[in-house]
This record gives C-alpha cells, structure tokens and sequence, in this order.
C-alpha cells in the first residue's frame, strides 16, 4: 500500500509556479480539470487539499460530486491532503469543509456536467435541452444517441473555468446529497485494514525517537552517545539543539534514547497560584487569527441599562487547560531523494506543514511533497508540523525512511492545549424577565460566541489575550465552548434570580428565530416542563450558534448527596445547520461531539507545575469512557431552504453549561467552573 502511495502522482494541480500564498486565502484553482478528472477507469477522481481526519469528507464530499454529475457514488474517489496532487487548501478546520469545498466541488462537478451536455449537443446538432444524462451517461431520447463522460472527455482535463453561478442542483431536488451514504471504506476502519501513519512500512524504513528535556526551557549542558551508538543499528543525530536517534525498530529506539547520558540547566519555575488572576494581570498582543476575530462590541451603554434593571448579577466563571488526546497521536514518516522530500503525516493543515518544512530545510516549496492519510482524530491539535520536521531531520541524517510516532506522555506534554480562560459577567434584568444590559469580558480562552444571541439592548463585550504559562492553540469550536459555557450559565442564573422558567426565559429574550427552532426542538423532544422533580436529578438547557450552525441542548443528571459525583443520565441535543448532506454522518458528528464534550464538562483538566505537565498519560488524565455516556437523543432540522453549514464544531458547545445547569436544578448549588467535577 505503501509504495503505491509514492508512485501515484496524477494529474491534480501544477504546484510549480509556487511564490508566496495568503496565510488565510482560499483556493482558487480556476478550471474543472484542477479538481476533478475522469479517469480511464471510469471513475471520476476528485481532488481536495482538506483531510480526513474522522469527519467523513470522504463520503460528503463524494455526495457532491455525485449530485451533481448524476452518477452513482461509487464511481467517484476522492485524492485528499496531498500537496502534490491538490489545489491549494488552507487547512480543515472552522468547520470550513461544508461551506466551502462542498460548495465548490457542487459548482465545478455542476459545470463538467454543463460544459460535457453542451459537447455531446453541439456534436450531435441539437439542441441542450434536449440531451439528458444518468448514471453518466449522456442521451438525445429523440434519436437515441448516447455516449458518456468518459468517452467525450477523452481522458483529457477540462479546462473550462468553473464559476459561482454554476448551474447547482437546489437542495430540496437533491437524490445523492441529502441521503445517509454509508461511510466510504468504512469496513476497512472497523476491520483494522486501513492504515494509518504509525502503520505505515517503507523499504529500510527506521525509526525515530527524539531527546526531550526533562522540563519546559530546560538548556542541555552535556551529551555522553558511546552507550547509545553502541546498540545494534542505532545512530545518534545531533543538529545544533536537537538530539534524536534512528534504529530498526521502537524498541531499540527507545533503549538508545534511555542509553544517552544527557546534563541538564533546568530554569527556576513558578507556577501561577490563581492562573486566572495571572490572565488578568499579564496581556498580551492579539496574534493569529485572533487579530482578525471580531474582539470587542459595543452596543447601548450598559451604565445606563444597568440603572434600568431591578437585579442585577457579577459572576466569574473559569475553564481549566485540556488536552486534545486524539486516538492516533502525532506520528510522520519521511523519506528524503536527493534534494526532493516527501512526508506522510496525520495534519489538519497539509500546506501549511509543506510550508514548514520547506522553510526548516532550506529547500523550495516543490521539493516538499506532504501526503495526509486518513488520521485518527485531531480535533484542532494537528495544525503545527514538528513530527515531520523531527522525522525529516533523521531521514536526511540516516539516508534512510525514518518514521517518529509519539508517545502518549510526548503527545500529552508537547502539543498544544485548549487555552484556559476566566470570563467575567455583569448582568441587569427586569422583573419581567427582560436582560437589559450585559457586560463580558473575556481573558485568555478567546473570542468565538462572545456576543450573546439574546436582544439585550445594552452591552458590551471584550476579549483580552493574555500570556499563558503553556503552550496554547486549537481546539474543537474553539473557545465557543467557553463563552457558550460562561454566558449559557449567567442566563440560567437570571432566569433563577427573577423566578422564570431557563425555558420561558430565553424565548422572552431570543429573536434569533433559527436559535429559537433548536431550542424549542430540543425541548419538546426532551419532554421539557412535564418530568417531574425527584430527589438529587435535575435537568438543564442550554443554546447557542457558531461556524453558521444552531444546537440547543437539553441534559438530566444524577448527582449524590454524599459525595457530589455526577452522573450523566440523558441528553438531547437539537441541531440545525442548513440543508442536511447525510444524516447518519450528521448525527454521528453530534453523537461524537457530545461523547467529547463529556471530558471537558465534568473532569478533564491540564495539571502542571516545576515546568512539566503532570497529567501526561491517560492513567492521570481523565477521558470518558462508555460508562460516561448517557442516552443520547439527537433532534436535527432539515433547513433545505439555507446553505449547509459544517456540524464539526456547534454540537460540542451545549454540553457543558446544560449538565452545569442540571446540577443547579437537581442541587442548589452553582458550578461555575469547567470541569465541572473538579478535574
């Protein structure tokens, strides 16, 4: 497998022209032939810099493409996450795939399907609209002439440009979108044939372990390799401050790493003692996509409203550092030729990662080939590419394919983190029920979802970055989830301060009509105002949008009265983002998001000190299991009349404040910090 996947180049798109590419640019690869191509085996194989990395592109975008030219599925295959092959592609995330390379792979299949009928007619003499097409192939009925795709693209690339106004099939006309397609190779992941990064054999491929310092900004003073050298087959690699070895097996490896006899400077280290009032007090410049983020609103003058409240509410809520924990942690293999480099790695941000390593080896962009296989989750973590620097390093050391796959402790203490974060509320309400003003600020976790959804007429909303004692990045919805936590907990402690039903009390103030939708689907679905009150349960809602999607979220919990533990009984979660694609695919993204959310709602935390991350394993660090996991209800609203919007990042942010909520009803007692269960 491995070696058909170097030999296959295909025609995709010419990189050679290189130069420069916008940090946030979409692709623009203008004509059909740069994204789809009907191949000689009668498939038509469709070309996108986005990666499968447990989301299902594979089948939707398939669905698209399918649509659109009238054939079935199966004939369409899809070339993902290559850089030699693909146009150009930002990175899969923000829940972009969807809206964006859906719409674009609609557009370019709707217009090969205009510009082949429009061949088929014009050589024929007659006129379009007399020439029909299915399952490919194409017809004039009134004297029976047909041909196909194939024939009429003659294994050439079409080289007519696309454009926006495509001839797209509407939504509430679709046969192949629209319908539950089961998961492209799915028997393949289930059955344990597919292979993944970490599984992957080259011809003398070794493998590759890396020398880590002992704690964060530790300085190597001295390095002994005799022992190490010494085992069979190894190599020590020493390049200015990195150290790693190469050897015929892990096991081998990872004897030479333990073999080197390294001296360390470890820095003195002070872990904040109130990390959120250490945001508070240490700012820091705007960078990355946060500079362009919306970071402050103003609306009304919350003084003022303020004055007009008859209650009013200051409330401080915290979410801890938690880990990404994919099933397939960071692992690349790489293989050097001659000057020419290419890297197989699991990455949200393929283009970004050929970038990377173009730049840490001093080597043109068209030297550098990356090539994403299907990857074992990556929830925002897998954008950076220090696994493939570290691999390439040893391969153009050792001569040799050299594969690096961390361990869980590297995995859990050299990636990033979703960033903590401490969010301040000061709320007015009237004796009606009506939010009259609403102040929020925002230190560290980020700006996503910081404007409320409610009509408050008064308000104003901040983010302020600050400095962060580790390593942060992102995360599944970023920090929607934090701020959908922060302001879905403060109006469930409004609706309690003036007496209102959470239910009731979000209708008065929500004119938000798709938000509305969820909510009230949610509710019905759940039974909301019909359960009765038994000792030590309680129930919860919670709402909110981000990336273009709606979900509302209804939970019911168990918590003791001894020891305060909760359980997790049962969740419904409403979900609308447009027109459906596929619906089993849509509601397993929400099952999944929901199962994820579980960990960070009740008790997965980052705990660190001395400049090293203590929870560094799953024995300490805390994921849910199946026991964790309750009925699971999941309500989704077909809006064929909007644009699909992607589901990779709403389902996740409800979660939280409902359980949180839940507690409150079933106890008294306000949980405002995540997780919820103290980590």
């Amino acid at each position: 497998m491995t070696e058909e996947i170097i030999k296959t180049v295909g025609p995709g798109v010419d990189q050679s022209g290189g130069g420069p590419r916008p940090v946030w640019s979409e692709p623009d690869a203008p004509t059909i032939g740069d994204w789809l191509v009907f191949t000689a085996d009668l498939q038509v194989e469709v070309y996108s810099g986005k990666a499968e990395v447990g989301q299902n592109i594979r089948t939707s975008l398939a669905q698209a493409v399918a649509e659109e030219l009238r054939i079935p599925i199966e004939r369409v295959r899809l070339a993902l996450g290559d850089t030699a092959r693909t146009p150009f592609d930002i990175g899969t995330f923000g829940s972009r795939t969807t809206p964006v390379m859906a719409d674009r792979l609609h557009k370019v299949a709707a217009t090969a399907r205009q510009v082949l009928l429009q061949k088929a007619a014009t050589t024929w003499q007659v006129p379009i609209d007399e020439v029909i097409v299915a399952n490919g192939t194409i017809t004039h009925p009134a004297t029976g002439r047909s041909t196909d795709y194939w024939q009429l693209a003659a294994g050439q690339k079409l080289g007519e440009h696309w454009g926006d106004n495509a001839p797209v099939t509407p939504a509430d006309q679709w046969t192949v979108a629209g319908q539950s397609v089961p998961k492209f190779a799915g028997r393949d992941f289930v059955t344990g044939r597919h292979r993944y990064t970490p599984d992957l054999r080259l011809p003398d491929m070794l493998v590759g372990r890396v020398l880590r310092p002992p704690s964060f900004g530790a300085v190597r003073t001295g390095l002994e390799t005799s022992a190490a050298s010494a085992l069979p087959g190894v190599q020590v690699v020493i390049d200015g401050d990195f150290v790693g070895v190469v050897a015929p097996n892990r096991g081998i490896a990872q004897l030479a790493i333990d073999a080197l006899q390294v001296t360390w400077q470890e820095p003195a280290t002070t872990p904040p003692t109130d990390l959120f009032a250490y945001f508070k007090t240490h700012p820091a410049e705007a960078t990355g996509y946060h500079r362009f983020a919306q970071v402050a609103y103003d609306l009304g003058a919350v003084a003022v409203g303020r004055a007009l409240a008859d209650h009013t509410l200051d409330a401080a809520y915290t979410v801890a550092y938690i880990a990404h924990a994919p099933l397939e942690p960071h692992a690349a293999v790489a293989e050097w030729q001659g000057d020419t480099l290419t890297v197989w790695t699991g990455t949200q941000r393929p283009f970004g990662v050929q970038d990377d390593l173009a730049k840490a080896f001093g080597v043109p962009e068209v030297k550098v080939r990356v090539i994403v296989p299907d990857t074992g989750g990556a929830y925002g973590g897998k954008h950076t590419g220090e696994v493939a620097i570290e691999a390439a390093r040893l391969a153009r050391a050792a001569g040799k394919p050299v594969q690096v796959v961390w361990s869980r402790e590297e995995e859990f203490t050299w990636s990033y983190f979703r960033p903590a974060g401490l969010i301040e509320v000061r709320s007015g309400v009237r004796t009606n029920g009506e939010i009259v003003s609403w102040e929020y600020d925002n230190y560290n976790s980020g700006p996503e979802s910081m404007r409320p959804p409610y009509a408050i007429p008064n308000q104003k909303v901040a983010f302020h970055p600050a400095e962060s004692p580790l390593r942060q990045g992102s995360y599944r919805a970023l920090a929607a989830t934090a701020n959908t936590f922060g302001r879905e907990t403060h109006v469930d402690e409004l609706a309690v301060l003036v007496g209102n039903d959470p239910l009731d009390f979000r209708r008065k103030n929500l004119h938000d009509a798709r938000l509305l939708s969820v909510f009230e689907a949610a509710a019905k679905q759940f039974g909301w105002g019909t359960t009765q009150r038994q000792p030590g349960r309680g129930v919860g809602i919670a709402g909110g949008t981000e990336k273009g999607s709606y979900v509302a979220t209804c939970a019911e919990v168990a918590v003791d009265p001894g020891t305060g533990d909760v359980k997790l009984l049962r969740i419904v979660e409403a979900f609308e983002g447009g027109a459906i694609v596929n619906p089993d695919g849509l509601r397993n993204q929400i099952e999944g998001a929901i199962v994820q959310a579980i960990g960070g709602a009740l008790f997965e935390r980052i705990q660190f000190g001395d400049g090293r991350i203590l929870t560094n394993r799953f024995s300490s660090y805390r994921v849910p299991r199946f026991a964790d996991v309750p009925v699971i209800e999941v309500v989704l609203l077909d809006r064929k009349d909007l644009p699909s919007a992607g589901a990779g990042e709403a389902p996740i942010i409800g979660l939280a404040p409902a359980v949180g909520n839940a507690i409150f009803n079933a106890t008294g007692v306000r949980r405002r910090s995540l997780p919820l269960c103290g980590g």
